[in-house]
């Protein structure tokens, strides 16, 4: 098992985390959603797995390559 780390692609605000630790997640299914310049940009998961850990929280301000989550591949 790897850990793969989610990095966000973009500087945001956390708008909404829709996945928990714990979740099994699919190739490409969205963990969140970042808002930037009134819109919304989702972070999804880069392979399938599980989440381990969510880094960041609803509100939070984050810049581009930020880790947001771990899931273990």
């Amino acid at each position: 098992m790897a850990i793969v780390e989610v990095k966000a692609e973009i500087t945001g605000n956390v708008w909404k985390i829709v996945a928990a630790v714990g979740d099994s997640m699919e190739e490409d299914q969205e963990i969140l959603i970042l808002e930037s310049m009134k819109m919304e940009i989702p972070v999804s998961a880069p392979e399938a797995g599980k989440i381990t850990e969510i880094l960041v929280t609803e509100g939070s301000t984050i810049t581009e390559g930020t880790v947001v989550a771990r899931i273990e591949a």
